[in-house]
């Protein structure tokens, strides 16, 4: 009884353990998102208000390493950050998230179902499209009707046009451009993980030797 009593105490103490350890790595990949997301930068054939940033890489280690969670943690934390800076009343940051938890929930879900290369590429695959599928939609409801009080619609698609002179309305400008920007983006950040992850997770879990 004493040493079931003993083990009990001593399983409780790892639990707590891992939990404490689950939590300070989560906010500290949510600080490095958070910093990653000031980081951003023009790509070509974008137009110039469309950026570039890796903030998602941090997001999905963490989904990866510690399950869906804390991977939506992670995305919840670094747009909370940067709402403090935002230029949209907060609406580019509420689809930042949503978008981000369509990445890297799916792509951690799959993950850690398995723990394998496979499991990752198939995770990471997933959830990109997820999230470029999703941007559509995002976009075209939520985040240009808002962009419009900054910007005309006309102005806004003309910087598309300027490109693709064939567009003609915004859900071709989403469809052709953003569309497979987000994909890319999102598959950045996966190839980023699966290429340094066996390299973190001893850091992350605390098994380094």
């Amino acid at each position: 009884m004493h040493k079931m009593q003993q083990t009990k105490i001593q399983n409780s103490a790892v639990n707590r353990t891992n939990h404490i350890r689950k939590m300070v790595m989560t906010a500290i990949l949510a600080a490095l998102s958070s910093v990653l997301m000031f980081f951003s930068f023009n790509v070509p054939f974008m137009p110039s208000f469309i950026k570039l940033d890796l903030s998602e890489l941090p997001a999905l280690i963490a989904s990866f390493a510690m399950g869906p969670l804390s991977g939506a943690a992670v995305c919840l934390v670094k747009n909370l950050v940067n709402l403090f800076f935002s230029t949209t009343g907060g609406v580019g940051e509420l689809s930042n998230f949503i978008l981000g938890v369509f990445f890297v929930v799916p792509a951690g879900f799959i993950y850690n179902r398995s723990k394998k290369f496979s499991g990752a590429v198939i995770g990471s695959l997933v959830g990109a499209a997820s999230m470029a599928i999703l941007s559509v939609f995002s976009n075209y409801f939520v985040v240009y009707p808002v962009y419009t009080a900054f910007m005309p619609m006309d102005a806004i698609i003309g910087m598309y046009k300027a490109i693709c002179p064939s567009v003609e309305t915004l859900w071709d400008c989403l469809l052709i451009f953003n569309m497979p920007f987000t994909c890319i983006k999102g598959m950045i950040s996966a190839v980023i993980t699966i290429a340094v992850y066996k390299k973190l997770i001893p850091i992350i879990n605390g098994t380094v030797n």
